[in-house]
């Protein structure tokens, strides 16, 4: 059998074709039309066009896209690609592509990913975190994504940091209309503020781990005030969530300190004597969001799924 597999993203769009051994079998991006939704669906339909008549198969279709579903009137919200809000898109792309399609949030196509033949494949709790210029993260149980009674489980990035300081009151002001929410910190965006804040020089998140790596004292104190918010806002799903694996992805996951120092820390935060829950680099990188919208259509992907 032979998955398709969409990431619909803000500034590209990415198609890839999966085995049944999830072998890559075709790839192809192409960029993704700004602000223009039926341009966004005529690409969808030309990337599985081009991927069907290249490999010379009628194939499944899964998507991932930002935001998600509404239970109640089935279009899509919560997306930062704004012009897909609102739309009826599952609907929309079942009737363009002509069969049935299956469509969930990026980040739960991330954990899927990594859940199916990634770093947490031997894992049957998994959380997937994407840590770039936004935050976000999705759950699989045995294999299954999480999708939740309002189709939100495992939006992380949007409840507040836990156990603040009195310097991280309020919190910065999030686009969501809140104050402090796990996003405004452990973005990238988030680390340079905090950066800035604290030292008044811009810099980016991969300037500050540079100079950091490199002795600079500031930027060190800024990463290590990023490693216990990252360790609080985890210990937090560790004590809701209780995951065997936790999997970084996003551009933030690069960090290499991240891996030792963040377990190293979350302790004091976990209620339990101890932390068996490893924290771990995603083993498909920047393709673990596509591979897994081509995953939604294993055989054990939960019924009733969108």
């Amino acid at each position: 059998m032979i998955r398709i597999g969409i990431d619909l993203g803000g500034t590209k769009i990415e198609a890839i074709a999966l085995d049944d051994s999830g072998e890559i079998r075709f790839r192809r991006r192409v960029a993704t039309p700004d602000g223009d939704y039926p341009g966004i669906l005529q690409r969808i339909v030309e990337l599985v066009a081009t991927c069907e008549r290249e490999l010379a198969v009628h194939a499944s279709v899964g998507v991932g896209t930002p935001g998600a579903l509404s239970a109640t009137s089935g279009l899509l919200k919560n997306s930062n690609s704004i012009c897909l809000n609102g739309k009826p898109i599952l609907h929309d792309l079942k009737s363009a592509l002509a069969r049935d399609v299956r469509l969930t949030n990026d980040a739960n196509c991330f954990a899927l990913s990594e859940a199916t033949d990634g770093a947490a494949a031997d894992a049957n709790v998994v959380f997937g975190v994407i840590v770039g210029t936004g935050t976000g993260a999705g759950i699989v149980i045995d294999r299954h994504p999480l999708i939740g009674a309002n189709a939100i489980a495992g939006e992380w990035g949007h409840n507040p940091l836990p156990w603040p300081t009195d310097a991280e009151r309020p919190g910065p002001p999030c686009y969501c209309g809140k104050h402090g929410c796990i996003e405004t910190f452990l973005s990238g965006p988030g680390m340079g503020r905090d950066h800035t804040d604290n030292n008044g020089e811009p810099l980016d998140a991969q300037q500050i781990v540079q100079r950091a790596t490199a002795g600079d004292a500031a930027c060190t104190a800024t990463l290590e005030r990023y490693v216990d918010r990252m360790a609080r806002a985890l210990a937090h799903v560790i004590n809701i969530l209780d995951p065997d694996v936790i999997v970084l992805g996003g551009g933030m996951s690069n960090i290499d300190r991240l891996y030792a120092t963040v377990p190293q820390q979350w302790g004091r935060y976990v209620f339990s004597d101890t932390v068996d829950t490893a924290l771990r680099r995603p083993r498909h990188g920047d393709s673990s969001g596509v591979r897994g919208a081509a995953w939604l259509w294993d055989e054990t992907m939960l019924s009733g799924t969108p």
